[in-house]
């Protein structure tokens, strides 16, 4: 923390660029914490939330209801096959909570007290809470309460850059699933499987080989496990579908959605169940099958507004398909990142990618300069107009969705800049 005597104070933004008090502009690469979709003073978004701000602010979900979020229940239930009810919240940490307890109460509900263990994959990640840090444990952002939290079985995902000597993909993706239905047999108390959908993004921007989605939510479903999916950053487009698990045909029990569903514009998040669940929850007051978790802001009528109006815009606008066709705008710099002298890997799919830095590319050995490498990428960004946030050795690109061809282009000029630049001071 001593590293950031200061921090730049953004005062406004257009587009997919941020203005400093300096008159200072970048190029917003990680669009806002991965959550902007449309870039920054999209007139649409603002008018939904001058709109509706007029009308009702906020009002108790307790007992009550209104029309925004009513209409954003329907739309997201008509947009995720096999989803049937929506429970909302304010940020992903807190969907993915509550994912957590709908799962391991379900199974209390209909009466089965055995099944009481979650399943997860190493190193993935679904938020900062205690619950989100125990399905979702990355070593160094959560190691200091590892002791804290409830324990996990964890299971590996085939990485294509580090996989053991002598294995391809597909033996190594083999062997992953092996191990997966192993545990899964071995014990018949897994109450949950948890996971990332289609890529692990904090955790290194890990993208799922062809099909690994697909066998585990098979497995679950043989061996009587329900399947959670976590789409709070690979849901809505980031990684060029709507809805990611319906690209990998691994249709879930409990899904959750955060950051992008309201364009990046306010907080909120939801969580999503099949019937099945649902239905578990259901009884007389003094069954005590009810669901005791609640939020100040459930449902706020504000974001549920722009929310609505976000979703209409995918549609009007046919984003999916521009983010399919300007994704491949990725692909033409390959090349020219591959031979800077620390890059390792390059991962990538729809708007998002992942540069791995190394210090020696034939042992893979991650770079660690004495500074911070965030802090490094900061400034050598800034510099170079464009607004840069590594994780670990990983430069992460996560534009705003909407961003135009030749912005893409442009920002991904002024990465290759900024990693080359940087090179003296990380290696």
């Amino acid at each position: 923390m001593k590293e950031w005597d200061s921090f730049d104070k953004i005062v406004k933004a257009k587009g997919v660029w941020l203005t400093d008090s300096k008159g200072h502009k970048m190029m917003d690469a990680v669009a806002s914490m991965w959550c902007n979709v449309w870039g920054h003073s999209n007139p649409q978004l603002i008018k939904a939330i001058n709109q509706q701000s007029k009308k009702l602010q906020h009002s108790s979900q307790f007992n009550l209801t209104t029309e925004p979020a009513e209409e954003l229940a329907d739309s997201l239930v008509k947009i995720s096959p096999g989803m049937h009810k929506v429970f909302y919240s304010d940020n992903g940490s807190s969907a993915m909570e509550i994912a957590i307890k709908i799962a391991l109460q379900y199974w209390k509900n209909i009466g089965n007290k055995k099944k009481t263990e979650i399943a997860t994959i190493e190193n993935g990640y679904h938020g900062d809470t205690f619950g989100a840090m125990s399905v979702g444990y990355v070593p160094e952002f959560f190691g200091k309460f590892k002791k804290q939290l409830f324990s996990t079985i964890q299971f590996t995902v085939p990485n294509k850059y580090k996989m053991p000597n002598g294995f391809t993909l597909a033996d190594y993706q083999n062997q992953c699933l092996d191990k997966i239905e192993k545990g899964f047999s071995k014990k018949d108390n897994i109450a949950a499987f948890v996971m990332e959908s289609g890529a692990q993004v904090a955790g290194g921007v890990i993208i799922y080989p062809k099909g690994f989605q697909k066998k585990i939510s098979q497995l679950c479903k043989k061996h009587d496990v329900l399947f959670v999916l976590d789409e709070i950053a690979t849901g809505f487009g980031r990684l060029g579908s709507m809805v990611q698990y319906e690209e990998q045909k691994s249709i879930p029990d409990i899904v959750a959605y955060g950051k992008m569903l309201t364009g990046g514009y306010l907080t909120m998040a939801a969580t999503l169940t099949n019937k099945k669940i649902y239905d578990s929850f259901l009884g007389e007051f003094n069954d005590w099958k009810h669901l005791f978790h609640g939020h100040t802001y459930t449902g706020n009528p504000i974001a549920a507004a722009v929310a609505n109006e976000n979703l209409k815009m995918y549609k009007k606008n046919n984003l999916i398909k521009k983010i399919q066709k300007i994704s491949k705008v990725f692909e033409k710099f390959y090349d020219e990142i591959s031979e800077i002298d620390i890059v390792g890997d390059i991962r990538h799919k729809g708007m998002l990618m992942g540069i791995e830095l190394v210090k020696d590319k034939k042992r893979k050995t991650p770079i660690s300069p004495k500074k911070s490498i965030n802090k490094i990428f900061f400034d050598e960004g800034k510099k170079n107009g464009i607004y840069l946030r590594t994780l670990g050795n990983i430069v992460m690109l996560v534009p705003p969705l909407a961003i135009s061809e030749s912005e893409l282009e442009l920002l991904l000029k002024r990465t290759i800049l900024t990693i080359k630049s940087a090179k003296s001071k990380v290696s």
